[in-house]
């Protein structure tokens, strides 16, 4: 998909999210409200699943009436302009094809796809019959955010076994769809967590541009597929530049990561911590300070 006019970056842009809902809220639409607002959006939300889960698993997955979905997605058309749309989980054809319907029709200025298929935990979230049909969704999308899983699932391919066979991989993918797509090395191993977007589609070839960071020894990775792709979606509706949306929604989610231990939620992959940077005005003495600044003087 290819955006038409002059881009207009928006202070506090307006994204709506395209997902499952998490009840134990590190993944899905909770992450991606999380993401969108601490990255500076004003989240919107539109379910396409219920799920019930944990940060142990997935025991159950249940997709509304998609007329609803529908429904869903004019109420919001109707009235909201939006600056940014994030797409996660579409567990099954007819929720793709109402989503697809929806976005030929609308056209929104900015679409980031994050193709959830796996769950961190390995459960699968989407019907094998459905893999074909968000195939032919994939080129309405500006980005692509899938991890390797992912990415081999939609080329048909085993999983990559290194970095070099994974960026092989999001070439071949840009290129058969005329998409970006962001390579992601997270399932990999070693010291440094390399990541690059991908641009094959331009007639003077593969565009690939890299960033590596430290890895964070942390088992706290449930929803960092979700709240990546939903603030890369927000920052792009900031910055209307793509190598740099990614470079600090990359550092945002890093810091996510290394602080994630500070929430203890769950007993298995717990949530990364969305609001880390704010944390520290976020203190039991820091709220009881503003408290008391605020106090009306006594007498």
């Amino acid at each position: 998909m290819h955006s038409s006019g002059q881009f207009t970056a928006r202070a506090v842009p307006r994204v709506l999210s395209i997902a499952g809902s998490d009840p134990s809220g590190g993944a899905g639409i909770q992450a991606d409200i999380k993401s969108i607002s601490a990255t500076g959006g004003y989240a919107l939300a539109v379910i396409t699943a219920l799920t019930a889960q944990n940060t142990q698993g997935v025991t159950a997955v249940h997709s509304p009436p998609v007329d609803f979905l529908r429904q869903q997605l004019a109420a919001i058309s109707a009235d909201i302009d939006l600056d940014a749309v994030k797409i996660g989980m579409l567990a099954d054809v007819a929720t793709i094809r109402a989503v697809r319907g929806w976005l030929e029709h609308e056209k929104p200025p900015i679409v980031v796809l994050d193709p959830v298929m796996v769950a961190t935990s390995g459960d699968r979230l989407q019907d094998d019959d459905a893999v074909e049909e968000l195939r032919a969704l994939l080129p309405l999308a500006h980005v692509l955010t899938p991890n390797l899983p992912e990415l081999a699932a939609l080329l048909g391919e085993p999983l990559a076994d290194g970095w070099d066979t994974a960026l092989e991989q999001g070439i071949r993918l840009s290129q058969t769809h005329g998409v970006m797509v962001l390579v992601k090395g997270g399932h990999l191993n070693g010291a440094l967590c390399p990541d690059a977007l991908v641009n094959a589609a331009e007639p003077e070839g593969a565009a690939v541009r890299q960033w590596e960071t430290p890895r964070v020894a942390t088992r706290n990775t449930h929803g960092t597929g979700c709240s990546l792709s939903s603030a890369l979606a927000t920052i792009q509706a900031r910055t209307g530049n793509w190598d740099e949306s990614v470079g600090i929604a990359k550092q945002w989610l890093h810091g996510a990561l290394e602080q994630a231990h500070l929430l203890d939620v769950g007993a298995g992959n717990g949530p990364v911590h969305h609001f880390h940077h704010l944390a520290a005005a976020a203190t039991t003495d820091a709220l009881r300070a503003r408290a008391g600044a605020a106090r009306p003087p006594s007498g």
